[in-house]
């Protein structure tokens, strides 16, 4: 495929297949397509499982590459593979192609409803299983492009070697992976082989937050102060879901779902990674200013996008979104709260409340990235040989 798209191959339990696609595909990645698919078709038969074809990735489709799917799926018009098409473009060029062999729809949770009752009949653990290796294969190609400028920066032979380092520097600081790649992609160069950041001196103190106090936490731990977050959320606004995301530097600060509580697993796998409105903490963060949908029925374009649909169909029915703003005018991520019927449910006292809390989590994240995750990457430069050598060591008696 063209160096813009990616495959991954994501496998859960016994029963499903899930081939996820991104990028464009044209002519000239056909012939990789082909290649790709056929042998994940030739096994999921073999091994008695169902393929579903995860397009929501693609962001365009030639004619080529429908053409090449129709000889790959042909065959199989009496058992059509499922195929997610998200982006109205895509699903346009598959429903002008009529593909015989393949059947298309919106979002995975439907697809994954409509498999045949004779394979399975996916029940939510199944669901939360598959959403979440797609949300690990999303995050996939950030981690590679770190991978590969630690390879190029450090000399690593190879890309395990690389990800040893990455992995070593994530547990050694309890960063996760992913946000530790971020890190090594939208980092400056370090300037000395030394150090990776000469002259930072002593650490500032954590913000002296309230909900910081309160959850008597780790504040290095970025899970415990999250999980603190939607606690004191739900408690300070009687909401019945809430859920937190951060922004992400790496990816033109789109917004990561991080933590959440009492949400659905479909609802989540279509905002585990939020880039746009009318997804309601994007309109937040594009505001930066509070958002409330009393009634998301009534919202015309948040009622009709795959999210708003999603959110309706676990009864959720009001959602409000707080986004996150540092002292210097920047939204770093939003807090969205969730109730089960319509309405404008916070008090004047409690969307004070929230916008403090909110406040409050800003600070503190903008602390954690001044010093955890330099640490973290400081680590890395200081250890990388040492590392490198431990990896080849295991890698030869392995």
């Amino acid at each position: 495929m063209t160096s813009s798209s990616t495959v991954s191959v994501l496998s859960t339990t016994d029963q499903v297949i899930v081939v996820c696609l991104s990028g464009e595909l044209d002519g000239d990645s056909c012939g990789r397509l082909a290649q790709e698919l056929k042998p994940h078709l030739d096994q999921a038969v073999q091994r008695g499982r169902r393929l579903v074809l995860d397009l929501s990735g693609v962001e365009r489709l030639s004619s080529a590459a429908c053409r090449t799917l129709q000889q790959v799926t042909g065959h199989l018009a009496q058992e059509p593979v499922p195929v997610v098409a998200a982006t109205p473009a895509v699903r346009r060029a598959l429903d002008e192609a009529q593909l015989a062999g393949i059947r298309t729809y919106d979002t995975l949770a439907d697809a994954l409803a409509r498999l045949p009752a004779s394979d399975t009949t996916p029940d939510e653990g199944l669901r939360g299983e598959v959403f979440g290796l797609r949300s690990k294969a999303r995050t996939s190609g950030l981690i590679g492009t770190a991978q590969g400028m630690l390879m190029a920066r450090y000399d690593l032979r190879t890309p395990a070697a690389a990800f040893a380092l990455l992995r070593e520097g994530s547990q050694h600081l309890n960063v996760p992976l992913r946000v530790l790649s971020s890190a090594v992609v939208t980092a400056p160069p370090p300037t000395t082989a030394a150090v990776w950041f000469p002259g930072r001196g002593t650490h500032p103190a954590p913000p002296m937050t309230a909900f910081l106090h309160a959850s008597d936490g780790d504040v290095t731990d970025r899970r415990q102060v999250l999980a603190a977050v939607l606690a004191e959320a739900l408690a300070l606004s009687d909401a019945e879901a809430a859920e937190v995301h951060l922004t992400d530097p790496a990816q033109d600060d789109a917004l990561f779902l991080e933590k959440h509580h009492g949400l659905s697993v479909a609802y989540w796998d279509h905002i585990a990674l939020v880039t746009e409105p009318p997804v309601v903490c994007a309109r937040a963060q594009l505001r930066r200013e509070p958002v409330t949908v009393p009634d998301i029925a009534e919202d015309l374009e948040l009622g009709a996008h795959p999210a708003g649909q999603a959110l309706l169909s676990a009864g959720s029915h009001a959602v409000h979104s707080q986004p996150m703003i540092t002292a210097d005018g920047h939204c770093n991520g939003t807090l969205t709260l969730h109730w089960t019927e319509p309405g404008s449910w916070l008090t004047s006292e409690q969307q004070k409340a929230l916008s403090v809390l909110a406040d409050e989590v800003a600070a503190w994240r903008s602390w954690y990235r001044r010093t955890v995750l330099l640490d973290a990457l400081e680590y890395l430069h200081q250890h990388h040989e040492s590392l490198s050598q431990q990896h080849q060591s295991h890698s030869r008696h392995g």
